[in-house]
């Protein structure tokens, strides 16, 4: 028996119940499959607009293209705007993979990061307007070292994957990949890495990414 099994043993017997009562079982199951909603404060319930003045609030950078298919310009404009090496880190994700890269300058990579790469780009999962937050699931459409190892962190994010709060990102996790199915890790990242640890003087990057930017495709307001 696994020290698990010891404990909830243990815990069965303190109740002087086995474990395998009827109503007991059917209670639990009820109470799982018809888990009620928490509080949603009103902010929960925005849009587009709400994720970009919460995330530009957490000193993430913001830019709004009308198609998948600006993609590249935009990430190749921003790079080029800041100085910034034209060279690109992207996983294996099939909405990145068919954009034309080729229209640019850019030197783009496909993979997982070894920590050498200055710039990544990602495609969130969802953003919540509650608080700018981006949720990204990891695997090899995108992985998860491009989230934390790139100095400068450019994320997709699509006008169709905004919800209004975080417990919405996990209803939709479960809509999408069902029981037993979810991805290994779920990231919530609010704006780019900073710490204040050191003498209380704000340093960005300390633990990841010094900058993040979202391109925010096909949607404006909300």
């Amino acid at each position: 028996m696994s020290a698990r099994d010891e404990v909830f043993a243990d815990i069965r017997r303190s109740l002087r119940v086995t474990g395998a009562e009827a109503p007991r079982r059917a209670a639990v199951a009820d109470r799982l499959a018809c888990t009620p909603s928490g509080v949603i404060p009103a902010r929960g319930k925005g849009g587009a607009a709400t994720f970009k003045a919460e995330a530009e609030r957490a000193a993430a950078t913001f830019a709004e293209v009308a198609a998948a298919a600006d993609i590249p310009a935009a990430i190749a404009g921003y790079l080029r705007e800041r100085n910034l090496p034209a060279t690109l880190r992207i996983g294996a994700d099939p909405r990145l993979a068919a954009l034309p890269w080729d229209q640019t300058q850019l030197d783009v990579s496909h993979g997982a990061s070894d920590g050498h790469d200055l710039n990544a780009a990602s495609v969130a999962f969802a953003g919540v307007a509650e608080t700018g937050t981006l949720a990204l699931v990891s695997g090899a459409d995108n992985p998860t070292t491009l989230n934390f190892l790139s100095d400068n962190h450019l994320v997709v994010l699509f006008a169709e994957d905004v919800v209004g709060d975080l417990e919405s990102v996990f209803a939709r996790l479960r809509a999408v990949y069902g029981a037993g199915h979810a991805p290994r890790t779920l990231n919530f990242i609010t704006g780019p890495s900073r710490s204040a640890d050191i003498e209380q003087t704000l340093l960005f990057g300390a633990h990841g990414p010094r900058r993040l930017h979202i391109v925010f495709v096909g949607g404006h307001g909300g």
